[in-house]
């Protein structure tokens, strides 16, 4: 136990941070690779692989601009060397524009035409982020208490173990960060559908009632528009193969990751979280996209429950990853932080798995690494509406 605290670092614009590395951001596609060249010449540097930022109707960019200046600001980011190609969408000055808006941390700009190509440019990108490593190992932890926190929380390769044990767990481990004043997010919009009402009898008032209802209705509008239903791709054929029949069966095990908690916000993927306790974000169900979403919202963590098991990981942010099914946390242990098996087993309760998961959550806060951390997971996904234009 640690007392309700973390350790960490505290950024020039207030905000609390659990990790402290330096990102090496590309603004689009065409910069992604030199940039990636640069990051592996870095020690301490993490990279984003982005496959978007050109070709973008407004509403993408809309969404891009507000994704890549969020994890820019993440407080796991000490700060970023941005990566520009010249001519595509996402300008780099642009969005420097937008990072500005959102943090004063560090931020250097590099467009690769104006440096004379890309070996030029893999040079000067790596001479800054070998500097803001340098600065960023200078700053000093400090503590913070857990109403800091902000925790996402998210379910991939389910089964039947992860609607009756897993997630339920993960919903104990929630009730205890928001009683600590602290802020869990509810994501993934299709894994809600078939619960609406329930959701909305649980929101703080009529107004975030309402548009929890009108995220999921245009969720489902999204869908039909171009002729396409969203159960024709959930529940996958992993979950199907585990047992899980509908998308409606899906969602109601998926939304025990909340616990009980009032919702207080309904947010835009990607968009900054203003309320405490308990928030939705709408996401896709595409398990890296919507946690880059939550780590575009300043998360500085995610719980990520699985049944059949999952590698994934994020440079942001630690993913911690559990499990209720025993072989999947035999077969996937190099992935596993926390087998809850024995809730099913009948080897301990609910109540104590979840105090148990709690205390890892803690733990990761003060600096212990997770497996994807350990294996060097910097998995990335971006949301997006429209085909490419």
């Amino acid at each position: 136990m640690m007392d309700g605290r973390m350790s960490g670092y505290r950024r020039p614009d207030g905000r609390f941070g659990i990790r402290n590395h330096v990102l090496i951001l590309p603004c689009s596609l065409c910069a992604s690779e030199t940039a990636r060249f640069a990051a592996e010449n870095v020690k301490g540097a993490v990279y984003l692989a982005n496959q978007g930022g050109c070709s973008l109707s407004r509403r993408d960019l809309k969404v891009t601009l507000e994704v890549l200046s969020g994890i820019a600001a993440n407080p796991n980011i000490y700060g970023t060397v941005l990566v520009g190609n010249g001519c595509e969408v996402v300008q780099a000055s642009l969005l420097e524009d937008e990072i500005r808006k959102k943090t004063n941390k560090p931020l250097e700009t590099i467009v690769i035409r104006e440096e004379g190509g890309s070996i030029r440019a893999v040079k000067k990108i790596a001479e800054l982020a070998e500097k803001m490593c340098v600065d960023a190992a200078k700053v000093c932890r400090e503590e913070a208490q857990l109403s800091e926190l902000i925790l996402g929380t998210e379910c991939g390769g389910s089964d039947p173990t992860s609607g009756l044990a897993a997630n339920p767990v993960v919903g104990v481990c929630c009730n205890r960060v928001v009683e600590q004043g602290g802020t869990v997010i509810l994501s993934e919009t299709p894994e809600l559908l078939g619960t609406e009402e329930i959701l909305a009898g649980r929101c703080r008032n009529e107004e975030i009632s309402r548009r929890l209802l009108r995220m999921i209705a245009d969720y489902e509008e999204d869908f039909r528009r171009v002729g396409e239903n969203p159960r024709s791709g959930n529940p996958t054929p992993g979950n199907i193969a585990g047992g899980i029949t509908t998308l409606e069966e899906k969602s109601l095990g998926c939304i025990h990751k909340a616990g009980s908690s009032i919702i207080n916000e309904v947010v835009e993927y990607g968009a900054p979280i203003k309320e405490k306790g308990l928030v939705v974000m709408d996401t896709p169900g595409q398990d890296i996209a919507s946690i880059l979403g939550m780590a575009a919202a300043g998360a500085q963590a995610v719980i990520f429950s699985t049944g059949h098991g999952t590698p994934t990981g994020s440079a942001i942010l630690p993913v911690i990853k559990l499990t209720a099914n025993s072989e999947t946390a035999e077969k996937m242990a190099d992935n596993t932080d926390f087998d809850c098996s024995g809730v099913l087993e009948g080897l301990c309760s609910m109540e104590i798995a979840g105090a148990e998961l709690f205390d890892m959550v803690e733990e990761v806060c003060n600096g212990r690494r997770t497996k994807a951390e350990e294996l060097g997971f910097q998995d990335v996904s971006m949301a997006r509406y429209c085909n490419f234009a």
